[in-house]
């Protein structure tokens, strides 16, 4: 009988066991990390939106100068790349999905594969990396990928 009493306090308190003391430790731990996280994404964020911003106005132009047009659009790859890290890693903070962990790695590899200075077996390892994360988000994912 008292371990139906103690079951039914724990469906109470959202299945958590322990003390009083320790639900409140977990509460406001718990509120604090989350708050921290959500500051730290709106941070990133906000430094993704200013780089856009700065992509959009420095970088676009100069394609259309008289210089090395393939060095600079690479340089606009690789920017516009490192934004969409940003903003992905921002939802994963926001979010703690397991698709935008997925999707923040996709964006790291692939920039890593437009990188110059990757060897051909670089290039290899990260292509195959990147066909087996689109199989994972696309059929082992829960939920409709974008």
């Amino acid at each position: 009988m008292a371990e139906a009493t103690e079951t039914q306090q724990a469906a109470k308190d959202g299945g958590e066991a322990g003390t009083a003391v320790e639900r409140v430790l977990n509460q406001y731990v718990g509120n604090a990390i989350h708050l921290f996280l959500s500051l730290l994404a709106i941070i990133i964020l906000g430094v993704a939106m200013i780089a856009t911003y700065d992509t959009v106005v420095r970088d676009i132009p100069k394609l259309f100068a008289p210089i090395d047009e393939y060095k600079v659009l690479y340089d606009l790859i690789e920017s516009l790349l490192l934004i969409a890290i940003a903003a992905e890693l921002g939802l994963l903070l926001l979010f703690h999905r397991t698709s935008a962990a997925v999707e923040v790695i996709i964006f790291v590899i692939a920039r890593k594969i437009v990188s110059p200075e990757s060897t051909a077996l670089d290039v290899f390892i990260s292509v195959a990396a990147l066909a087996g994360l689109l199989i994972v988000r696309f059929y082992f994912l829960p939920g409709k990928p974008k």
